[in-house]
């Protein structure tokens, strides 16, 4: 009979400690659930460290968890949507990849390689749609 009972305790504190442990952010700061991205909070980022070093499943599942869920990331610190360093270049015609990259490599002042990026074009309808569109990529999962 004692030993059930000291087995039971010993689960019980296993299943809270593991809970307790797992998702450390979205426990902590729920708040912050939805960022998309920012500086890691490295207490956030610890309590998880300790879940992966004591109990290696429910630390992954902490860290994928809080990931996923952006509340690992410290508040104010996402990128903002601030787009005043995008640069327009009017060609006036549709580009080749080669004229394309030339184009980039000179606007840039160095060389560039869109062989090794994953680069996609889209026209863009007018200038005022690139601001948005450039958001939407940047938050895209």
């Amino acid at each position: 009979m004692v030993n059930f009972k000291r087995n039971t305790l010993k689960a019980a504190v296993l299943i809270l400690t593991t809970l307790h442990l797992s998702a450390c952010g979205t426990i902590l700061y729920p708040e912050r659930k939805g960022q998309v991205s920012g500086k890691i909070d490295p207490g956030v980022a610890a309590l998880n460290g300790i879940g992966l070093l004591f109990f290696l499943v429910p630390g992954v599942i902490a860290f994928a968890v809080d990931f996923s869920n952006g509340t690992i990331y410290l508040p104010g610190t996402a990128a903002t949507g601030d787009d005043s360093d995008v640069r327009v270049v009017h060609t006036g015609k549709n580009l080749t990849p080669d004229q394309l990259q030339a184009l980039i490599s000179a606007e840039v002042g160095e060389p560039v390689d869109l062989t090794q990026a994953e680069v996609r074009a889209e026209k863009a309808p007018n200038q005022a749609s690139i601001g948005p569109r450039l958001s939407e990529l940047r938050t895209a999962p």
